[in-house]
């Protein structure tokens, strides 16, 4: 394939990171785009034209794309001389998570239907470091990470609630390529917890203004007199997830200046209608299990069984075996925690067996705050949503008669400008 791969794939490779920095821009006409009043009035001659299979194999393996195996955390003045243990990936990704915990999968959807880019638990596949040498070879790696799930584009009206009003002309149009990272927040809290543990920390649920029921018999472990707030660590959870979702689309937007596309990141679209919570049967997103509550002011998205399942019930009987599945992520076969999980250095299985393993005493103390959460609240984690879905990553061909009709220059940059000989000769 490498052979055969057009002459725009090289030009990637070797594309300044400061201008893709510098040239940066949300560029959301696309061929076949119209603006049909106003001031920017103009409507494309052209067809959309979809991406290629090579181009949204690279656009997705910079979003969310392996680049070999973690690194983990190396020490912590409080584990010596164990390893920090609180990573629960073994493998890295083109965007960095909260302590290593990635918890996000990465949706997609075009004019060939909806899929799952499953990346979260792969392990190294390409050599450590060596990603950009080859980015066909990348992206080979990883096309049998991708799951449909659908034959259909998603469907969400061009109206607002679906989507803000100055994105209903502009999202998810034919040709277009619009990719969303999901964090199960569910899980994040999880890994939260286990790390305020492992710190000797606990919580309190200063909504209800009570202590966690049978923290006390943890006092050895954690600190009952000086516990943190449940809505204080919920809200940090959501913001660690959240930085996760948007550098995941961040990287993808740097790209799509290497390779010439037009797109932008931006969260205008409705989350339930995505996840499925939209309450119209003809809007059906995602198809996500959604729990309702007289407790909650909205409805909360779970997953979908055998698809993307959050580490809550209804996948998991309790929260105690919530976090026994978690526990195992870290620290069973695969995990990076498992002395037989390849790694990077030269002795992989003495390093990934330096980690302290959590104990029955630890999953307890965990489970236990987990478990009142889900029942004081009725969803876990109980204050924020179980899960996280904000930014939206779109590629698409850009109209460049659009920027040339009211623009000046310097409105897309020479990528842009080349696209279409560099990515499509002979069309």
């Amino acid at each position: 394939m490498a052979d055969t791969a057009p002459p725009g794939l090289a030009d990637v490779a070797s594309f300044p990171l400061m201008d893709a920095l510098g040239g940066r821009r949300a560029r959301r006409f696309a061929l076949g785009a119209s603006i049909p009043d106003g001031p920017l009035e103009y409507t494309s001659p052209h067809e959309p034209v979809p991406l290629t299979d090579l181009e949204r194999m690279l656009v997705l393996t910079a979003a969310a794309g392996n680049t070999g195996w973690h690194y983990l955390i190396m020490r912590h003045a409080g584990y010596a001389p164990f390893l920090s243990n609180y990573s629960s990936a073994a493998g890295g990704r083109t965007f960095p998570s909260a302590a290593g915990f990635h918890t996000s999968e990465l949706f997609f959807t075009d004019d060939s239907g909806i899929y799952l880019f499953e990346t979260r638990d792969a392990p190294a596949l390409v050599e450590q470091g060596h990603a950009a040498d080859d980015l066909v070879a990348w992206m080979d790696a990883h096309r049998s990470r991708i799951r449909k799930l659908s034959d259909e584009r998603l469907h969400l009206p061009r109206e607002e609630p679906y989507f803000e009003g100055h994105n209903t002309w502009c999202v998810n149009v034919p040709g277009s390529l619009l990719a969303f990272p999901i964090a199960d927040l569910a899980q994040h809290t999880i890994a939260g917890l286990c790390f305020l543990t492992q710190n000797g920390y606990c919580l309190i649920d200063d909504v209800n203004d009570q202590p966690v029921p049978g923290i006390e018999a943890f006092r050895e472990l954690v600190d009952v007199d000086e516990p943190f707030p449940l809505s204080f660590v919920e809200q940090y959870m959501l913001s660690e997830a959240t930085a996760e979702l948007s550098a995941s689309c961040y990287a993808g937007v740097l790209t799509l200046q290497a390779m010439g596309l037009g797109g932008w990141m931006f969260d205008g679209v409705d989350r339930f209608s995505v996840l499925g919570a939209s309450g119209v049967a003809e809007v059906p997103g995602l198809g996500f299990d959604v729990a309702m509550d007289e407790r909650w002011a909205v409805p909360n998205p779970t997953g979908k069984k055998g698809v993307f399942e959050a580490y809550c019930p209804p996948y998991y009987p309790d929260m105690r075996a919530a976090t026994e599945a978690f526990v195992e992520r870290k620290f069973g076969p695969g995990g990076p925690y498992h002395p037989d999980t390849p790694g990077p250095w030269l002795e992989s299985p003495r390093v990934r067996s330096a980690a302290q393993v959590h104990d029955e005493q630890f999953i307890d103390c965990v489970a236990t705050q987990a478990q009142y959460i889900l029942d004081a609240f009725g969803k876990f984690p109980g204050t924020v949503p179980t899960l996280q879905i904000l930014m939206y990553l779109q590629a698409h061909h850009l109209e460049l008669g659009f920027y040339d009709h009211y623009f000046g220059p310097g409105a897309y940059l020479p990528s842009h400008a080349t696209h279409m000989e560099r990515w499509h000769p002979g069309s």
